[in-house]
């Protein structure tokens, strides 16, 4: 693993002790690559939305009614 020194406002290193403090998380480095992982997460959500976006402009109209559309983005989000 890699080693990193980084830097803290106050408000959030003191959230980040009460986390550890509350056995959350065993460390603040288990909590920030916690948390790197849930954005990296989301990032694919949001680049996966976007794609979706992209093709239906592409394609200029879809059968599918806004009911369908919403269940298809929330059981991939989801899945």
């Amino acid at each position: 693993m890699s080693r990193q020194s980084i830097t803290f406002t106050e408000p959030n290193n003191e959230w980040l002790k009460a986390q550890v403090k509350s056995n959350e998380y065993s460390s603040k480095s288990e909590l920030v690559n916690d948390l790197i992982r849930q954005a990296r997460k989301q990032q694919i959500q949001i680049d996966w939305v976007r794609a979706k976006l992209e093709k239906a402009e592409n394609s200029g109209f879809t059968d599918d009614n806004k009911n369908k559309i919403l269940a298809q983005s929330k059981s991939s989000l989801n899945g």
